[in-house]
């Protein structure tokens, strides 16, 4: 399949990336000399030096047989022009664009392929849907959802301390009386697909796959209650601050527009929300967009805020500025005055991993949410789900087996699944099952796998019919 991306930023160089190891022809088309420079030198594709909005770039592109073209640069008038001039001058099947404005994402988009663009990405949206999700689910850890089945998966860094180190996962699942599976480690930077007598280290970080109630169940035995999240602090009023507001609080003027961009206002839960901005106009806006909030006008990096304000009283503190380094310092000093979960928002994908090892409950990538919403869109049909871990190294996708696939009427050893691909659970129904290599897989099942993004085209394969 051929893809077009204009943009070779952070999200537009993850997005290929993560095409490229599918085995997908990307071109990459950036206007700056050194990022093109970089992605030359990186990525196993073609990049073009120069601007996306020029047509013969575009020839030069392929853009004739491309079947998506993506376009994510810095500016959101750049990528719906971009859009614009591919859908009028060339027959593309499909064109995304990231748009962060709400005036063009939100009324603009309602219209049936305004510009002739057929899916709109908004970073903050995606972000701000993230956390809340979170907080929804008591912001305990990170919590990946599938469409079609009840199954989650979410991880768990063990600690100094911990009763899972130095126990088999065989010795876990007896401590443990729950229906779950540890699916994936994460040691030393290197994902490990275990066994049942891998021993467990500290520091390690398991993705584990169950239920709702059977992780809340496994999260009290390991000491980490799930509790209701309703005093939240908010360090951050910009574009993510104001959606989460917006989600928490209700908005209902704004929810109309954005949950039909992104599903993103489900569940009506009344909290008492504290949103602290150091820019005066900022807040002055917040006050008259949320009055159901108390809006701080003050420097969340001020040591003396928590003292004076009683912040550390809250349930959570959810550290959304622009500055990725200060939400992580931010969520690090909360947790230190009392503050029970803590949640930041970065950029870097490698700031997630340090999130994790200083001890914040939940670090975002707002980078990932965004290449996961495309990656989603680009392998619909039977892909439902699409998540992506540590910057796309591992992938865990929801698929549904097509009627007459590979897969259809095997056994899951008889398929020779890629090395270090798993299929974790599998939905028949309404019966969810933690699979052996015995369990066959049907026409219609849902399925949870989790592969080396190198070899999804492969599993891919296996439960769809070649078009």
């Amino acid at each position: 399949m051929k893809i077009v991306i204009v943009g070779a930023g952070s999200v537009g160089f993850q997005l290929a990336n993560n095409l490229i190891e599918e085995n997908n022809d990307v071109v990459l088309i950036e206007k700056d000399a050194d990022r093109a420079k970089y992605a030359m030198n990186s990525l196993d594709c073609l990049v073009i030096n120069g601007e996306g909005n020029n047509p013969e770039i575009l020839k030069e592109a392929g853009i004739n047989k491309a079947e998506f073209f993506i376009s994510v640069t810095d500016s959101d008038e750049v990528n719906m022009i971009v859009c614009g001039l591919v859908s009028s001058e060339f027959m593309v099947p499909y064109k995304i664009a990231r748009v962060r404005k709400v005036d063009y994402s939100g009324r603009f988009m309602l219209q049936k392929s305004f510009l002739g663009i057929d899916y709109i990405v908004n970073p903050e949206i995606e972000a701000a849907r993230a956390i809340t999700r979170i907080i929804d689910y008591g912001a305990v850890s990170d919590i990946m959802l599938f469409e079609e089945t009840k199954s989650q998966m979410r991880n768990i860094t063990v600690r100094n301390g911990s009763l899972l180190v130095n126990r088999s996962i065989e010795e876990i699942k007896h401590l443990i009386e729950e229906e779950f599976l540890i699916a994936l480690i994460l040691r030393d930077n290197d994902y490990i697909i275990p066994s049942g007598d891998m021993v467990i280290r500290e520091n390690d970080k398991l993705y584990l796959i169950a239920t709702d109630d059977s992780f809340e169940r496994i999260f009290n035995i390991l000491g980490r209650k799930k509790m209701k999240l309703n005093k939240i602090l908010l360090a951050g009023g910009g574009k993510v601050g104001y959606h989460i507001a917006s989600h928490l609080l209700q908005k209902n003027d704004e929810t109309n527009v954005l949950s039909k961009i992104s599903g993103f206002f489900t569940k009506k839960q009344r909290r008492r929300i504290t949103i602290i901005d150091k820019n005066y106009e900022k807040c002055k806006f917040l006050s008259e967009q949320f009055p159901g909030a108390m809006v701080i006008n003050s420097d969340i990096s001020d040591e003396n805020l928590f003292e004076d304000a009683q912040l550390a009283n809250y349930d959570s503190i959810v550290a959304a500025t622009d500055n990725e380094e200060l939400n992580l310092v931010t969520a690090i000093y909360a947790k230190t005055r009392g503050i029970k979960r803590t949640i930041a928002l970065v950029k870097k994908n490698s700031y997630v991993h340090i999130g994790t090892d200083l001890g914040i409950d939940v670090t975002i990538s707002q980078k990932t949410s965004v290449v996961n919403t495309i990656l989603k869109f680009i392998r619909r049909g039977n892909i439902k789900s699409v998540h992506s871990l540590s910057g796309g190294m591992v992938e865990v996708i929801e698929f549904s087996v097509e009627n007459g696939s590979k897969a259809d009427g095997k056994t899951i050893k008889e398929l020779k699944l890629p090395y270090h691909t798993l299929i974790v659970s599998i939905t028949r129904g309404k019966e969810s099952i933690i699979p052996s290599g015995d369990h066959t897989i049907r026409s219609g099942d849902n399925l949870i796998v989790i592969a080396k993004k190198e070899h999804m085209k492969k599993v891919e394969d296996l439960f769809t019919i070649p078009t």
